[in-house]
């Protein structure tokens, strides 16, 4: 886990997606347990309401869940589910904002293509 460093996003939006990542970069597995809430807490130095406000945002998608008594879980199926968000997420940040300028400049596709390719070289 690394430090919440963005000062423009709510800190509990901020715990989930580092879950997230967690999950899509497979340090979290599906079935294991996710620290809790006292934990995000301590780690982050934040209230504890604060954490549970970022783990709950993550039960209620569907990609943790709690078993009484124990503790919340990754649930089967999370990564799919996050990798498919995270692929439409990227696809309106980067690609919709990309053609948009290169339609502004006049890039043709051929040649976006072309520059697409040039920097998967370096």
């Amino acid at each position: 886990m690394g430090l919440l460093i963005d000062d423009n996003r709510p800190i509990f939006m901020q715990i989930a997606e580092r879950i997230e990542n967690d999950i899509i970069e497979e340090g979290l597995l599906e079935e294991s347990q996710v620290p809790s809430t006292n934990q995000f807490a301590v780690f982050y130095q934040i209230n504890p309401a604060t954490a549970a406000k970022g783990v709950n945002l993550l039960v209620d998608q569907g990609i943790l869940y709690k078993k009484r008594g124990i503790g919340m879980f990754v649930a089967a199926g999370a990564r799919a589910i996050l990798m498919e968000k995270r692929k439409e997420q990227f696809y309106e940040q980067y690609v919709v904002t990309m053609m948009r300028e290169a339609d502004k400049l006049g890039i043709t596709s051929e040649q976006l293509t072309d520059m697409i390719r040039r920097g998967a070289k370096e």
